[in-house]
């Protein structure tokens, strides 16, 4: 029979050659364009959030791709002071070129350090930014009230309580700060004046140069000390708590003590003794004969029947 010529496919499948399996090709990075679009989208809604932590993080992420990047950096610094991280944020404007003397005196203000906050502010009255003056009277204003100079803090909060708007947050505080500022005042001006003139005048002229009073002392010493006599009857009354808990008839001290193996198995306590065994089915006496060890057989004894033992009907009375 003549061959069936080959088909389409089967001749085209014959003259492939057999191709080597291709490896992955590794997946190029994204461009940094892209990368730093997509940091910001993140950092943004981070900041909205209130995640500050994490949005730091993202900040760090986006100076590792670009240093420089001015929006960045500021975010940074804004996040450091949010968190209180004050030494951190100082060294941040360090680096920065923008001396940003408004986030420095906040940082020395919360770090205690009122004389160098004090001299940021005047070369930012000096330099005259608008954005910053009002900041900067703020900050100044509370300055003042730390350091006592509460004439001068009202001055201020009032000079801003004129140009704020009634229906913001900032008026609010204003007025908060403001009536905390003029009670100390009033204070001093008035109340305390008039405290020392009621006091006779042989006090008064020695009161400013007298020292110091001692303060007393807490009133947990004096409990401490007398603690120890207050022992014995806190004993005393535990004992007599502890008296109700003894079972009736029992006379502590003349009673005897209880059995300290009373919780042991009997098996298992010092006392116990292994009592007789109990015969098997099969070792009693049984009807019969017996056989001694030495004398030979020896005649049965009565069984429980009353029989006497033997064959026959001999034993029977007519």
């Amino acid at each position: 029979m003549p061959l069936k010529p080959l088909s389409a496919k089967a001749s085209h499948a014959s003259s492939k050659t057999p191709s080597k399996k291709r490896r992955p090709q590794k997946q190029q990075p994204a461009p940094i364009t892209d990368r730093l679009k997509r940091l910001f989208t993140s950092l943004c809604a981070q900041v909205d959030g209130g995640h500050f932590t994490n949005a730091i993080r993202t900040c760090n992420k986006i100076l590792r791709l670009d240093s420089s990047d001015r929006d960045a950096l500021r975010t940074k610094l804004f996040l450091l002071l949010q968190t209180e991280q004050y030494d951190t944020a100082l060294a941040l404007i360090a680096e920065i070129n923008d001396q940003c003397p408004f986030e420095r005196a906040y940082a020395l203000y919360r770090l205690q350090r009122e004389e160098d906050a004090g001299q940021v502010l005047k070369e930012i009255k000096n330099d005259g930014k608008e954005p910053e003056q009002r900041g900067a009277m703020h900050l100044e204003a509370q300055l003042s009230y730390r350091q006592g100079s509460y004439r001068s803090s009202l001055d201020i909060y009032n000079e801003l309580l004129e140009t704020a708007d009634p229906s913001s947050d900032e008026h609010a505080d204003i007025l908060t700060n403001l009536s905390a500022s003029q009670s100390h005042q009033d204070f001093i001006t008035t109340t305390f004046m008039q405290a020392m003139s009621r006091l006779p005048s042989s006090i008064a002229s020695t009161l400013e140069s007298a020292p110091p009073p001692v303060l007393s002392q807490p009133a947990t010493i004096f409990v401490s000390v007398e603690e120890p006599t207050k022992k014995p009857e806190a004993v005393e009354t535990k004992k007599k708590l502890r008296a109700k808990r003894v079972p009736k008839g029992v006379i502590p001290g003349v009673s005897p003590p209880p059995d300290p193996e009373r919780w042991l198995k009997k098996s298992e306590r010092t006392s116990y003794t292994q009592g007789k065994k109990r015969r098997g089915p099969g070792g009693g006496a049984t009807q019969g004969a017996t056989v001694g060890t030495e004398s030979g057989p020896v005649s049965a004894g009565t069984s429980h029947g009353g029989k006497t033992g033997g064959k026959g009907k001999g034993g029977k009375k007519k």
